[in-house]
């Protein structure tokens, strides 16, 4: 059953750059990210990473040319399969875009335009190609300029600054808003008539205006969706990661113009124009307000405002996708919408999806842990009530834990059920040290989506848990968290960046920065009592038994040393 769900999960995935299951960490090359297989990537605030040089001299505290190379192993294809998850997104919001009112009755007078100026099929369809690549050739200009804008450095700080998230928040609920008709989102009149009278051009400039025309006209509906695409990509910390995702959009939005103009025939198979176009912007408003709620989480958790709780965002999923499914019966009407005689067979199936997926979510206000969307929920501990917390025991040597260092901030709000780790990697590594056992370090986030993908998928399976905490010492160290500060006599200056260090997630963020060279979440780094990596630094792995096969090839490797 939950399969279905994924169908209509992969409609949010392209505001919520969740095809997730495709994406990887990255690492400190910070050219592609994603999210697959670690990388939702969570990326570090990069008021530490500016000014970062790595040398390959050994820094006396902290550099560890071994650990280094270990980890940048693994960066180029967890880089390539995060690059391809943005490409899929952009993919499903320009095909999603196609179906927009602004654009949808456009394409059979643009197509016709091909066909009776160019007096043969053959020029007819040169030029139907040349206007889709100006169009793929305008958007991934665009996705280069917000690059060049704002510089990769400051993309990857986008991730978990509290202020850009808030304000990505609201910029969602406005594009929502505008899709359910409050307004729209235009380019000024005098900007769109200029291009538009150049249209009328011959050549190669009357054609490229003409893809320009269509960019500024279909503004007030692609806007919103190449906002969130951008949002997405550019908080990814891929430095061609908007770029790529423009490159996706476009090349779906040009397809079906040379595909027409290639056969026109084909334009007779078309649904007509009609109110499913309105209905089809107003499920996207929807999508958007729920993956709006996503950015006001992950301000709630970075600043432990502690507003938006786990049954709590679920409460407003459940109320939205509800709405959604009302709205698609025909029981709820915008502005601009048409009256619904009927159901058609898609509408229907659609319907009935999106009230299964209500359904599904509903058992999660009691603590169902709901695998499959689980990457957006905030963690498990954030549950107010909790009816599976009894089915996870923690380990039994935990007597000492509420003394632990920042335990009473973490635990309660943050670990998975089942674990007892530490929260301050010098404390840990004592006791590791004392019980002879691998250190196993958990780079994390608050707003980490693939983080608590991998613990509501991989950790909470009773084979990799037991592993963990019979085999490891396990050290969890937030790198977002901004709410802890630490004492004075603590705070001290980057020997790598020069920044000032004086919270914990600062203090974290600069030890996976010197220590292991990434900026990536999550990050698992398994080290024995001389701190030397036992074995690779992995990102998120999602098959259970390759990630306990992981962690075993660590066990044997800590006892052969």
């Amino acid at each position: 059953m939950k399969y279905i769900f994924h169908v209509l999960l992969i409609l949010t995935l392209f505001f919520a750059g969740t095809v997730q299951a495709q994406e990887a960490d990255s690492l400190i090359s910070l050219d592609d990210v994603e999210f697959s297989s670690g990388a939702d990537t969570q990326v570090l605030d990069t008021s530490l990473t500016e000014d970062v040089v790595f040398t390959d001299g050994q820094d006396s505290v902290a550099q560890d040319t071994t650990a280094a190379s270990a980890v940048a192993a693994t960066a180029a294809p967890e880089e390539s399969k995060s690059l391809w998850g943005i490409f899929i997104a952009g993919l499903i919001g320009g095909f999603a875009a196609f179906l927009m009112p602004c654009i949808f009755p456009m394409v059979p007078l643009t197509v016709s335009f091909f066909t009776k100026k160019s007096g043969s099929k053959g020029k007819a369809v040169s030029q139907a190609f040349l206007y889709g690549l100006f169009i793929i050739v305008i958007y991934v200009a665009l996705g280069m300029l917000i690059t060049i804008a704002f510089g990769a450095e400051a993309l990857n700080a986008l991730s978990t600054n509290g202020i850009f998230n808030f304000l990505f928040f609201l910029l969602l609920v406005v594009f929502a808003a505008s899709f359910f008709g409050a307004f729209e989102i235009t380019l000024p009149s005098s900007f769109v008539n200029k291009i538009d009278s150049n249209s009328d051009k011959s050549g190669l400039i009357g054609l490229f205006f003409m893809s320009a025309s269509l960019a500024v006209v279909s503004f007030s509906c692609t806007g919103p969706i190449i906002g969130t695409l951008l949002v997405e990509a550019a908080t990814k910390g891929e430095r061609l990661g908007p770029a790529v995702g423009m490159f996706g959009f476009s090349l779906a939005l040009a397809i079906p113009f040379v595909l027409f103009a290639m056969f026109p025939s084909l334009l007779k198979s078309l649904p007509k124009s009609g109110g499913w176009l309105n209905s089809v912007k107003v499920v996207l408003g929807f999508l958007e307000l729920a993956l709006a709620m996503k950015f006001l989480s992950n301000v709630d958790l970075a600043y432990n405002w502690q507003l938006l709780d786990r049954e709590v965002f679920l409460a407003l999923w459940i109320v939205i996708f509800g709405l959604m499914g009302l709205y698609l019966l025909g029981k709820i009407k915008f502005s601009h919408d048409s009256d619904l005689p009927y159901l058609s067979v898609p509408r229907t199936v659609l319907t009935i999806i999106v009230f299964s997926f209500v359904v599904y979510m509903i058992p999660g206000m009691w603590g169902a842990p709901l695998k499959s969307i689980a990457a957006f929920l905030p963690p498990i501990g954030t549950q107010d009530f909790d009816l599976s917390s009894a089915t996870h025991a923690a380990p039994a040597a935990s007597a000492d834990a509420s003394s632990r260092k920042h335990y009473t901030h973490f635990h309660s709000r943050a670990t998975i059920k089942g674990f007892d780790p530490y929260y301050d990697y010098d404390e840990a590594l004592a006791a590791a040290k004392a019980q002879n056992k691998p250190l196993m370090i958990d780079f994390t986030g608050w707003t980490c989506v693939n983080c608590r993908k991998m613990e509501a998928s991989v950790w909470s399976d009773p084979k990799v848990r037991n592993l963990i905490n019979e085999n490891f010492i396990l050290v969890e160290l937030y790198v977002d968290e901004h709410d802890l500060k630490l004492p004075e006599a603590e705070q001290y200056v980057s020997k790598e960046t020069g920044k000032k260090i004086n919270t914990v997630g600062k203090k974290n963020t600069d030890f996976q920065i010197t220590r292991f060279q990434s900026n990536s979440q999550p990050l698992y780094a398994i080290v024995g009592a001389d701190e030397q990596l036992l074995v690779t630094a992995s990102g998120a792995n999602y098959d259970i038994d390759s990630y306990a096969a992981y962690l075993q090839s660590a066990i044997d490797a800590y006892k052969a040393k």
